[in-house]
């Protein structure tokens, strides 16, 4: 299976199943920008709870946050996005076609002219109004990031969850930069989740807690399934960071159509909170209640995509063997991420009691697991739907188990079969899933 093939069967797989469909599909769909279906959105929800509960709930030096899209204009003034954030764009003179200068090299994707416009600075930033009249002074943005409502409600979170360095702030949520060469399906659009960090910490500090945080981020993707092989650091060279970076590296994934970001962990220095204090006329600085000194804390930020990380997990499950003389094809979720865990069949769908027993199963099951019922095909067609969404277990009624009181639970990796009563069912499957 070639890697271009792979994509092509991810995507396909996506919307047959129900993870993600095009925006606006009915209406031709709208350009990089996708709408997570019932599947999907349990998946995408999965890799946020999964992230939230590393980084906020199993530590105590961490609290979060959630702030909005619409922020104050001079925001984005102080934090240099409203003079600074573009890419430089050209336009070939042959084709027509418009790129970002650095993404051609010296001639056109397109038709191979060496002829372009010259390149012109373009702002990523998507651009709205407030209020009822549509002028300069009513001019606002769509953030492009999720850091920046962190530093401004710097002091806010210190005084009120009395945090002592070093600590760090979360936040999960939409940003949004009007890119013009989005593209590989969820991994680049215009519209994106980010899951966030800012880590403030003495200076002294910074270089140390840099590399923990490192660390820590590239084995969370480990931990969640994800092959150590397909992982790789890359350390950004003194021409690629940015003007107040001491230092950034990126965690990358081998996706079929190469090894691309899924997220980055910087060293921003202390320029953010330093430049919304000047902006402001705010002292954001930190003091030490015991030395009394006064100091602007360095900030560490791991910087991550939702939508990317969620590609990657789709990327790294998919697996196709044969069996039997046919192909099977299964996402191999880890068990955090699995959007559901255990699949309730009845045989026959045409017994009421048979019926009736699988969603008394199913029902009791959903205290506890993710659980669907689904009677819409044979219970060969109906394995391999589960499959293919990464479903844990199935969980088969059938005539017997109206007379022995036991169900048929099939394992989804191995494909084995073990007959369980319905008593026991719900601790042989909370067992089952601890050993995944």
């Amino acid at each position: 299976m070639t890697q271009s093939n792979l994509m092509e069967k991810i995507v396909s797989l996506c919307k047959r199943r129900g993870f993600v469909f095009q925006s606006s599909e009915i209406y031709g769909g709208l350009g990089s920008v996708w709408d997570y279906g019932p599947l999907g959105v349990e998946l995408k929800r999965n890799v946020k709870d999964a992230w939230w509960k590393s980084v906020v709930h199993n530590r105590d030096d961490m609290v979060g946050l959630d702030c909005g899209i619409l922020m104050h204009p001079d925001v984005w003034r102080a934090s240099g996005h409203a003079e600074n954030f573009s890419d430089v764009l050209v336009d070939c003179k042959s084709c027509k076609k418009r790129f970002r200068k650095d993404h051609i090299g010296d001639k056109c994707p397109e038709c191979g002219s060496k002829d372009f416009t010259e390149g012109r600075a373009f702002n990523l930033m998507m651009k709205t109004y407030l209020g009822a009249v549509e002028d300069e002074n009513s001019l606002s943005y769509l953030r492009p990031e999720t850091a920046q409502g962190i530093f401004v409600n710097f002091a806010n979170v210190v005084d009120t969850s009395r945090k002592k360095l070093p600590f760090g702030i979360a936040q999960i949520g939409k940003s949004f930069r009007n890119e013009i060469t989005p593209g590989n399906f969820i991994f680049r659009t215009r519209e994106f989740e980010q899951m966030e960090i800012e880590y403030f910490t003495n200076p002294k500090d910074a270089d140390a807690i840099h590399q923990q945080w490192i660390d820590e981020r590239f084995n969370w993707y480990i931990a969640l399934g994800i092959h150590k092989e397909a992982l790789r650091l890359r350390k950004h060279g003194d021409k690629e960071l940015a003007h107040y970076a001491k230092g950034c590296t990126d965690i990358e994934y081998e996706f079929p159509f190469g090894w691309s970001e899924l997220e980055g962990i910087a060293n921003r220095t202390d320029f953010d909170l330093k430049q919304h204090a000047k902006f402001s006329n705010k002292d954001l600085q930190y003091q030490d209640n015991v030395t009394n000194e006064k100091i602007y804390p360095f900030i560490i930020e791991p910087s991550g995509g939702v939508d990317r990380a969620t590609l990657a997990f789709l990327v790294d499950a998919y697996h196709e063997e044969e069996v039997k003389g046919t192909t099977r094809v299964v996402l191999k979720f880890s068990k955090e991420l699995a959007p559901i865990k255990v699949a309730v069949l009845p045989l026959l769908k045409k017994n009421a009691d048979i019926v009736k027993l699988a969603k008394t199963i199913k029902g009791d099951l959903s205290k506890m697991f993710t659980t669907v019922y689904d009677d819409t095909a044979s219970i060969g067609k109906l394995y391999r739907r589960q499959d293919e969404v990464g479903t844990f277990f199935c969980v088969t009624v059938d005539v017997d188990s109206l007379e022995d009181k036991k169900v048929t639970v099939r394992d989804r990796d191995t494909m084995a079969q073990e007959r369980i009563p319905v008593e026991n069912l719900m601790e042989y499957l909370s067992k089952q899933l601890i050993n995944y």
